[in-house]
């Protein structure tokens, strides 16, 4: 009996350890299977709210992350001055842009920034003036900028393309910019890029006011196209331009105070220029550094000779030399015939002899006939 126990439990014991023989299989089987990828799982996916990484060469990078719309820079209580009237100079180069001349502010009063060709930061962007509007009961400076569309400038006819809304003095085409020879000054034998169009031509501008808004201020608000740009990248001044204005502000021959509202310099051919062929000046202009040298020469003379003003003979070198009284100097021009009288007898004196050399001579030949006779 004990016998077939034995047999049984061995066939137990041999069962068994070939069922677990087989699960340890297995288990190094699913071991093995979960290694064997040599490559690493792949990432998990971005979240679905996050950007795009930037390009290596974006657009933007042209521009500068300014605000959209100009804002405002300077305040003041009275209304600027009106636009002075000028000539455009000549375009001085190729691809360079007309930036029109406009009135600013500090605490000495109104200045004048002349116009001035300017090249563009960037291919393709056009230039939106600065102007003044009257806001909360002030005069308030809005800046320019540099945009691809032109913004809403205070609907102020600066000139040369700048009419009021928009420009009409050139455009960009092809990566260059061509000229509108209609409104703007361009040298057709040096620059080629131009094209004509007599449409926008308005040679009569009657309103020169300077500012939007206000009394006597012009009338006009934002257009569609005017709104849509000021949403627009914007570009700042560029550095030509800030010096150029710079360069204004410590010029006190465009002080409104002392040019009247036409200054000397109120246009140059290149940002800073303010000397030179390319400068041009306001009708009505008056250059006072011309008669400057005129009044301080006439101040020496009247310094050393003191009783100058009072005669016209002062300058002649002789009145220094006098050392008789003012008396006699007064007799000296009524003395000045007396030689002239003196030297007319002579002229008469000889006339007389001329009967007694006739006489003698008759008597002569009266004595020598005789002594002929």
């Amino acid at each position: 009996m004990s016998k077939p126990l034995e047999r049984g439990s061995t066939l137990l014991t041999v069962r068994n350890g070939l069922v677990l023989s087989l699960a340890g299989a297995t288990l190094l089987a699913g071991c093995v299977a979960e290694v064997r990828p040599a490559y690493p799982p792949p990432p998990p996916p971005p979240p679905p709210n996050s950007p795009p990484p930037p390009p290596a060469a974006a657009p933007a990078a042209e521009y500068d992350a300014s605000a959209p719309a100009p804002e405002i820079q300077e305040q003041a209580t009275q209304p600027p001055p009106p636009l002075p009237d000028y000539e455009q100079p000549p375009c001085p180069e190729v691809g360079f842009l007309w930036t029109p001349g406009y009135w600013a502010f500090s605490s000495a009063g109104y200045y004048w920034i002349p116009g001035t060709w300017v090249a563009p930061p960037v291919v393709g962007v056009l230039w939106t003036p600065p102007y003044w509007g009257f806001v909360g009961g002030v005069y308030a400076f809005h800046g320019g900028y540099w945009g691809p569309h032109i913004g809403f400038y205070g609907g102020v006819n600066y000139g040369f393309g700048y009419g009021g809304v928009g420009f009409v003095g050139g455009r960009w085409e092809g990566g260059a910019y061509r000229y509108n020879t209609a409104v703007t000054n361009v040298n057709t034998t040096v620059i080629h890029n131009t094209y004509v169009n007599n449409v926008t031509v308005n040679n009569v501008t009657v309103n020169k006011v300077s500012y939007n808004g206000g009394s006597g201020g012009v009338a006009a608000v934002p257009t569609a196209q005017e709104k849509a740009a000021a949403q627009e990248p914007h570009v700042p001044p560029t550095a030509a331009q800030t010096a150029h204005v710079q360069e204004a502000s410590r010029n006190p021959a465009l002080s409104v105070k002392a040019n009247g509202g036409h200054p000397a310099i109120a246009a140059t051919a290149k940002p800073g220029a303010f000397t030179g062929p390319g400068v041009v000046g306001a009708r009505g202009a008056v250059t006072p550094p011309a008669k400057a040298p005129a009044v301080a020469q006439a101040q020496p003379k009247t310094a050393s000779q003191p009783n100058a003003a009072n005669t016209h003979g002062a300058p002649k070198a002789e009145a220094p030399k006098n050392a008789a009284p003012p008396t006699a100097n007064a007799k000296a021009p009524a003395a000045r015939p007396k030689p002239q009288v003196l030297a007319a007898k002579p002229q008469t004196q000889p006339q007389k002899p001329h009967p007694k050399a006739d006489s003698e001579q008759d008597k002569k030949h009266e004595d020598d006939g005789g002594k002929a006779h």
